[in-house]
């Protein structure tokens, strides 16, 4: 494996799931996340050709989801400003090569389990339920976790809102006098 695919699933704390590169785990993942890849090139490659079309790339790697660019409605226009923006496009980038940088030395760095509950919710058309295990990956860092699938891709908000907003209600209802 690579150093650009390790660093990414040491951050993620998907590293002992994924051992070589011909498990098709490794090949689901890189093609749901390529743009993991792309944004962490170094200065200013990314941004330059992202800068270049700005909608274009977000349009591509927004919309390629199950629920296309329609799941975005009213809001697309807006995120598509925000992303025309250079420097939106340069923090997205930094924040990207953080995670498979000077996050990960943090990350490995804490070997202290969270104590608050923790929610976890994925969907279950993205690749997440195809590759892993969140539940159990996320126990390995967390002492109360819960969660579970729901019936949507990776934009949840967009694609579930009620059901999002139930979820974290819940949730949090469930927590308030926790410590």
């Amino acid at each position: 494996m690579d150093a650009v695919a390790t660093a990414f699933l040491k951050r993620h704390e998907f590293h002992h799931r994924v051992v070589s590169n011909s498990s098709p785990h490794t090949d689901a993942l890189a093609r749901a996340y390529w743009h993991w890849f792309f944004l962490i090139l170094p200065p200013p490659r990314p941004e330059r050709m992202i800068g270049a079309d700005p909608d274009a790339f977000w349009r591509e790697k927004c919309g390629d989801g199950p629920g296309g660019l329609e799941i975005f409605g009213e809001a697309l226009e807006e995120y598509l400003t925000a992303f025309r923006d250079p420097e939106a496009i340069r923090a997205s980038c930094d924040d990207y090569r953080a995670a498979a940088n000077i996050d990960i030395a943090h990350d490995d760095a804490d070997n202290t389990k969270l104590a608050m509950p923790m929610l976890c919710l994925w969907g279950a058309k993205g690749v997440i339920e195809q590759c892993f295990d969140p539940l159990a990956l996320w126990r390995e860092r967390a002492s109360d976790v819960r969660g579970h699938t729901l019936p949507c891709g990776h934009y949840m908000p967009e694609e579930l809102p009620r059901e999002i907003t139930r979820e974290l209600t819940d949730f949090f209802g469930d927590h308030v006098n926790s410590p």
